[in-house]
C-alpha cells in the first residue's frame, strides 16, 4: 500500500473500474466463443447472428473504453474472416420443393 493519498485514491478507483469492467469482458469472451463455436459447427445462419451480436458488444465495449478500439477491430476482423470462409465452404441451402398436390380426375359418365 502506498503512502501518498493520491496513489491510494487511484488504487481504489482502479479497483472500482476493474469490478465494473469484469462482467463486460466476460460477456465479450462468451459471445466471441459462441460465434466461433457456431462457425465451427457449420451453422451459417446461427453463426451470422452470433457474429453480429459479438461485433455489437465489441463496439460497445470499445466505445466505453473497456477495451481498446484496435483490440475490438482485430477481433471483429478475425470473426468476419472466419465467417466468410465458412460460408464459402458450406454448400448453399437446398431449395424447397413445391408440394405435389394430386388432383382427382372427374369421373366420366
Amino acid at each position: 500500500m502506498s503512502k501518498l493519498s493520491s496513489a491510494q485514491k487511484e488504487t481504489t478507483a482502479s479497483d472500482r473500474k476493474r469490478l465494473y469492467n469484469r462482467p463486460v469482458k466476460s460477456r465479450l469472451k462468451t459471445l466471441v466463443t459462441k460465434a466461433l463455436a457456431s462457425i465451427g459447427a457449420g451453422e451459417t445462419e446461427k453463426a451470422a447472428k452470433d457474429v453480429k451480436a459479438a461485433i455489437s458488444s465489441l463496439d460497445q465495449a470499445a466505445k466505453k473504453g473497456i477495451i481498446h478500439s484496435n483490440n475490438s477491430s482485430r477481433h471483429k476482423s478475425r470473426l468476419m474472416k472466419k465467417l466468410n470462409n465458412a460460408s464459402k465452404a458450406a454448400p448453399p441451402p437446398a431449395p424447397e420443393k413445391p408440394s405435389a398436390r394430386r388432383t382427382r380426375k372427374k369421373a366420366t359418365s
